[in-house]
């Protein structure tokens, strides 16, 4: 068993391993309670990470293995430190007023916040009653694991849209596409609020057709407010190479500006707002 430990500030950028060594596997985490779970780390002060200012809790696990991942070590909850809910929430409350008053909330990413279900919809239900917007960072590859109660909790979806191409999805993330379109349309059913957020990397997203391809998905989507590119850079590779990962993407160049226009402009043509 994990023993309880002490929620740690920081940034998404710190290196942080083997917190919690005791963790279950992930693939074989099940907790129904979620009065205890596995974080990463929170930032304070985000502008990034949804309307207004924010903050973002770094949950433990996830379930794809991104080749461009910036955040390697919230792929296991061993990786995290065990804390509790109530932890996590007298924490928030101390930022809750000045965060309302300044139009933000709660963002929970990762890793993946749905691996830890009842710990972050304990932690959003927590937020909502402070009367913080919420918002969950998310790949939707897990989505058909959280019921209609969940959703409720999180007033905005950044999903991370990877790939339209299965084959590309695949090659990039080590999964299927399949259960992200299913909650990309569960999502438009329900008109949850959805920023959809591409990962540009050269030479593995950048492809007209791959980008044309989501575009086309989501441009129709009245509950799609913004496309949001975000082109890739190196932040995370000393992370891989610290933990021993084999990093395919080590002699890989950010995107140009010119590559970063043409793709949303290709966004923008398609009929999204793009930025």
């Amino acid at each position: 068993m994990s023993t309880v430990q002490t929620l740690e500030p920081g940034s998404r950028h710190d290196l942080r391993v083997g917190k919690s060594p005791n963790a279950p596997d992930d693939d074989a985490f099940e907790d129904e309670e979620g009065t205890f779970g596995y974080c990463h780390s929170y930032e304070t002060s985000s502008r990034y990470d949804g309307p207004g200012l924010r903050v973002v809790l770094f949950v433990s696990g996830c379930f794809l293995r991104c080749v461009y991942c910036h955040n390697p070590d919230t792929w296991h909850l061993k990786d995290g430190t065990y804390v509790s809910v109530d932890q996590v929430l007298r924490r928030l409350a101390a930022f809750a007023p000045s965060i309302r008053e300044l139009g933000g909330g709660l963002t929970i990413s990762g890793g993946e916040a749905m691996v830890q279900l009842a710990f972050t919809k304990r932690i959003f239900a927590g937020a909502r009653r402070m009367g913080l917007h919420t918002a969950i960072q998310t790949s939707g590859f897990l989505g058909d694991s959280a019921d209609d109660s969940y959703l409720e909790e999180i007033d905005l979806v950044l999903l991370d849209i990877k790939s339209s191409n299965p084959d590309t999805y695949r090659r990039v993330t080590g999964r299927p596409l399949a259960p992200t379109l299913r909650f990309v349309r569960r999502l438009e059913a329900m008109s949850k609020p959805v920023w959809v957020r591409f990962t540009l990397v050269p030479g593995e997203t950048d492809d007209p057709a791959n980008v044309d391809g989501i575009a086309r998905l989501v441009a129709p989507m009245k509950n799609v407010e913004w496309v949001e590119v975000q082109p890739f850079h190196q932040m995370g590779s000393f992370k891989w190479k610290a933990m021993g990962l084999d990093y395919k993407l080590e002699n890989t160049e950010p995107p140009s500006k010119e590559l970063v226009d043409r793709v949303i402009e290709q966004f923008r043509a398609a009929g999204c707002r793009a930025r």
